[in-house]
């Protein structure tokens, strides 16, 4: 096959040529950036937790009477004497925040009192001697809190934990290349130190925004209920139990006091709810990301069928000649096949650029990572793929034209 006289056909058509190459160079662009997001998104959405979602729910209670924090310490120990002893429920315990709540107590982490930058940031768990047993989180190294350890203390008081327990990924960022047990850490702003007696397995923060990945899970567990306006019981259901366990929970604290609020609607939530919840936007960036790709390559293959089936047309009296000088069928479905494809390689050529260069913009302005070249080049192979695939319809019916029947016009 020569490519002089494809080249040529190709100067005579100028504006549909170079519109198609565009059509493919956008269409490689955004969908290799498409899918790009949407692998981001669905590793994101499928991080573990650390914590037994199955069988966790949690409910938010909040105070009627706020004004008395004596008196809600009280009620918060008697709610969770209840809650324990309920036969759906294996394990509860009080927290101002959990693994994927989306907001929280976070503070900056120091190795040193004086020391100017945080070394890390993370999440800031309120924990009871219960709190690892409830999340079904295991310790690692060290030891769980003591009754005797846990405190109460208001929001607006300073907090001060003399001893923390901390993830395993917080540990390694604090210490790569040794143990953290029993060294001290400053997780309160510099206000006193904190010995690590424990180190947990996996355990995620509640943070999930983007700004967040590089502390996903980096958590602190202070031994402490929050006397706040409202308090978070986290429950762990007994294995098959869950249903059971959401209905008897509610029940079983308004039994201990009617002044409190539950919300209906989402006052008791399952921990998959809580997952639905962290990741929606997620998923729905994702859904969207995959509508925008599947469009953008049925515009683009309507396009080029479009566009060949127009050429095909124009060219009948051309495709007759040639068949009357000896062309077979084979030579009419390679020369359009072939057409197609340096059409096609100068598409992706420039999309390939556009990937790489709209990836570079949205990694300064949203913090997203760079794109791989392996989604570029997939995408190029696709892009290459659809275009023959599109094209070979309409090259198949100009290789079925007949010498008589083209040459009648001549």
């Amino acid at each position: 096959m020569q490519i002089k006289p494809i080249l040529t056909a190709m100067r005579h058509h100028k504006a549909g040529t170079v519109l198609i190459a565009l059509q493919i160079a956008l269409t490689l662009a955004i969908v290799c950036n498409a899918l790009f997001i949407i692998q981001q998104r669905t590793a994101r959405m499928s991080r573990p937790s650390g914590v037994d979602e199955a069988n966790l729910f949690v409910i938010r209670s909040d105070w009627t009477d706020k004004s008395d924090a004596q008196r809600i310490d009280a009620q918060m120990q008697a709610d969770l004497i209840a809650l324990r002893q309920l036969g759906s429920v294996q394990d509860a315990a009080p927290t101002n925040s959990f693994p994927l709540r989306g907001s929280g107590w976070d503070n900056f982490i120091k190795l040193q009192p004086d020391q100017v930058k945080m070394t890390t940031d993370a999440a800031m768990f309120f924990s009871d001697d219960h709190t690892l047993a409830t999340l079904g989180t295991h310790l690692i190294a060290g030891r769980n809190f003591t009754a005797s350890e846990i405190g109460a203390q208001r929001p607006r008081d300073a907090m001060h934990a003399a001893q923390v327990i901390i993830s395993k990924d917080l540990a390694r960022r604090l210490y790569p290349d040794g143990s953290v047990l029993g060294k001290t850490i400053y997780v309160s702003m510099g206000r006193g130190p904190a010995t690590v007696i424990g180190i947990t397995d996996t355990l995620q923060a509640h943070m999930i925004s983007s700004w967040a990945n590089a502390y996903a899970y980096n958590a602190v567990l202070v031994p402490a209920r929050l006397l706040n306006d409202y308090t978070y019981y986290l429950v762990r259901a007994r294995p098959g139990q869950l249903d059971a366990a959401m209905r008897d929970a509610p029940k079983a604290l308004y039994a201990q006091s009617r002044m409190r609020i539950i919300d209906r609607k989402d006052g008791v939530m399952s921990f998959a709810q809580v997952r639905q919840r962290a990741y929606e936007r997620d998923l729905g960036m994702a859904i969207l990301m995959g509508i925008i790709s599947v469009v953008l390559l049925a515009i683009t293959a309507a396009g080029i069928v479009g566009l060949t089936s127009f050429w095909v047309g124009q060219r009948r009296k051309q495709i007759g000649v040639r068949r009357a000088l000896g062309a077979t069928r084979g030579d009419i479905l390679h020369y359009f096949l072939t057409e197609n494809l340096l059409i096609g390689f100068g598409g992706v050529l420039v999309g390939a650029v556009l990937a790489i260069g709209i990836n570079l913009w949205m990694v300064t302005q949203f913090e997203m990572a760079r794109l791989s070249l392996v989604y570029v080049v997939s995408g190029v192979v696709v892009l290459l793929l659809l275009g023959q695939g599109a094209v070979l319809g309409p090259a198949l019916r100009a290789s079925r034209v007949s010498p008589v029947e083209a040459t009648r016009s001549v």
